[in-house]
C-alpha cells in the first residue's frame, strides 16, 4: 500500500477506478515514461488507459481461444 501511496495524486485516482488490479510498479512505470516524453499529465492518463485497454483485450482474445491468461 506505500507504494501506491507514493503515487502522484492522477495515477492513484486513476488506479482507483481501474478495472484491473495495477500494480504500482506498473502505473509508476507507465505514469514515469509518459511525463517523460509529453510532460503531460493528461497524456500520462491516457497511456495508463490504453494499457488497460491492451490488456483487456489480450485477456478477452485469450479467453475466446480457451485459454486461461
Amino acid at each position: 500500500m506505500a507504494a501506491h501511496d507514493r503515487l502522484p495524486a492522477p495515477a492513484r485516482a486513476w488506479v482507483a477506478r481501474a478495472v484491473l488490479p495495477w500494480s504500482a510498479t506498473s502505473v509508476a512505470r507507465i505514469w514515469t515514461r509518459a511525463m517523460a516524453e509529453t510532460g503531460s499529465e493528461a497524456a500520462a492518463l491516457d497511456r495508463l488507459a490504453a494499457a488497460e485497454r491492451a490488456t483487456l483485450a489480450r485477456e478477452a482474445a485469450l479467453a475466446c481461444r480457451g485459454g486461461t491468461g
